[in-house]
């Protein structure tokens, strides 16, 4: 993984102690808090429902032991013991006072982290495949590339202060685990020819108006990445609504003009500056490169999975449904869940955040990963490591063998925590989980995605998930509405609204029927919820969910 140069400690450093100034007025008074506003959040501070919240860049997913052990520090020292991991792969503290934050930021600073960008109408952190450099069907490691853009668009000058926020994901796969296609620049790695390159895709997002990504460009040459993502950020700066918030992405930016003449003006755009850029960052990106060179990987046989596997059926269980095929042989991908029945998904205690890392140094090489999915990944795990590894899960309570299944449920924070939020997601997301393992049904329903959001504004993606759920208000009261067949994948669909929601005491019934509906209607065991959707549609889930409109039709 990449390491700071003295350029990059340093610039931290001065940026740290210009925040710590900026506090100190804040708190002397000096600062009124619409000034200080637009200061706190290009340091990714929050002033949420209760408290403020301090959002930590996790670049693309990635970080090693020593990283995660400061996150279980800073929970301890300055929040309430937990850390929050979100969907751009970062990690929240809920709790912080306000005079504590420079501390926090200065901890954060002595691992090579910190939360610049991770706020504000910016370039926020920029997110990859969560299992980058580990998976089978990779074409290549997208993180390097997502370093260098990390390096690009931090504190460039010209786009502090564009329309809107924006989101950068990359992923080196075909199939896409970093929802390129609901960003607002996705760029997936292939190759033409033998020659390595992008398809660029502009204009996807979720949110009050979700929109799936189109191609900008089919084939874009490696050299030419840094010039062609400056001349799309470009022409958005100029092009970009600044009059109305709720129409200033570059989605509706896409919409409002066409992609043929969002890429004429990018490409003339594109043909102005390239010129001027003078290659230095191709002469960079081979030692970035470098530094995500594959670990050593040991060699030896798998006799102990292989015992652990065919004798204990709680580890097979887990083993079948939290690995990942690796690219090298004897190896797995370990993916932890987060999302033990009723828990709150994305949420580690410290001492879970402390019992991850020192996994990571005994069997990970040293590395962890974020997912987009608020679980965490350790990459590279030899398969004769994982009964030991798993026994140390389970007993810290980080076994739940669930990844992919109705219980593995993305949530925002909801309106417990947040001051934009219309309705709870929490309490949601945890009756969902509980109620199908009392059930014991979630294995034999099979691979489902439900996405939870607690406002319109979709942090919990529920627009690309098989089963989204959106909480609004309702002349005050909470009400869910129920989307279905959306897709986060590498085919990429917006979810159909299916019908007026429900109370917070009728949504979990009629998720039930909903998931009954669908393992009487699918073909066979083998067919997952979203494929049931996609060859029968709308109308017999729509039956399912209101069976009082089919009795009074009747």
């Amino acid at each position: 993984m990449y390491n700071y140069t003295d350029f990059d400690a340093a610039f931290l450093a001065e940026r740290n102690a210009q925040f710590r100034a900026q506090v100190e007025r804040r708190i002397s008074g000096a600062l009124t808090e619409d000034e200080f506003k637009p200061l706190r959040l290009m340091n990714g501070l929050y002033l949420q429902l209760h408290a403020y919240m301090l959002r930590v860049a996790i670049p693309y997913g990635t970080l090693n032991s020593r990283q995660m052990h400061k996150l279980a520090d800073i929970a301890d020292r300055w929040d309430k013991g937990y850390g929050h991991f979100t969907t751009r792969q970062n990690v929240q503290f809920n709790w912080p006072k306000l005079n504590d934050v420079p501390d926090m930021l200065d901890a954060l600073a002595e691992v090579d982290m910190h939360a610049i960008q991770t706020s504000g109408n910016t370039i926020r952190n920029v997110t990859a495949d969560h299992f980058a450099g580990a998976a089978a069907d990779e074409i290549a490691d997208p993180r390097p590339v997502a370093e260098l853009i990390r390096q690009w668009s931090t504190d460039h000058p010209e786009f502090q202060f564009l329309p809107r926020k924006f989101k950068v994901a990359v992923t080196g796969s075909p199939n896409d685990r970093a929802v390129t296609k609901a960003h607002d620049i996705g760029l997936r790695m292939i190759t033409r020819n033998g020659a390595p390159g992008f398809e660029v895709i502009v204009g996807g997002g979720l949110g009050r108006t979700p929109m799936i990504g189109k191609v900008i460009r089919d084939f874009l040459p490696r050299a030419d990445l840094l010039p062609y993502l400056e001349s799309i950020v470009s022409v958005y700066n100029l092009l970009g609504r600044r009059d109305n918030k709720y129409k200033a992405r570059i989605k509706i930016t896409v919409h409002e003009n066409g992609i043929d003449d969002i890429r004429a003006r990018v490409e003339h755009r594109f043909a102005q500056i390239r010129p001027t850029f003078s290659g230095v960052d191709q002469t960079l990106l081979p030692a970035i490169e470098a530094q995500f060179a594959p670990p050593a990987f040991k060699a030896g046989d798998t006799a102990a999975f292989d015992t652990a596997y065919g004798n204990d059926p709680v580890f097979r269980s887990w083993a079948d449904t939290n690995l990942a095929e690796h690219r090298t042989s004897g190896y797995a991908i370990v993916s932890i869940s987060l999302k033990a029945h009723g828990a709150t998904p994305g949420d580690a205690t410290s001492d879970q955040m402390r019992v991850m890392a020192d996994l990571a140094r005994a069997y990970g090489h040293d590395e962890l990963r974020i997912s987009h999915e608020q679980n965490v990944i350790l990459p590279h795990v030899h398969r004769s490591d994982l009964p030991a590894l798993h026994a140390k899960l389970r007993a810290h309570g980080l076994a739940t063998a669930n990844i992919g299944l109705i219980s593995d449920i993305i949530a925002c924070p909801g309106m417990d925590y947040c001051a934009l939020a219309t309705a709870r997601s929490i309490p949601i997301a945890q009756e969902i989980a509980t109620r199908f393992d009392d059930l014991k049904l979630e294995h034999d329903i099979g691979d489902l995605k439900i996405k939870i959001s607690g406002c319109i504004n979709a942090c919990g993606h529920h627009h690309v998930a098989h089963i989204g759920i959106l909480g609004l208000d309702r002349a005050g009261v909470e009400n869910y509405q129920i989307t279905l067949g959306g897709d986060h994948t590498e085919t990429a669909a917006v979810g159909e609204r299916a019908g007026p929601g429900f109370s917070a005491d009728e949504i979990i019934p009629a998720i039930e029927r909903l998931v009954e509906a669908y393992l009487d209607l699918r073909s066979d065991a083998g067919e997952r919820f979203i494929d049931t959707y996609r060859r029968l549609g709308l109308a017999p889930f729509k039956a399912a969910l209101y069976p009082e409109a089919r009795a009074d039709a009747a």
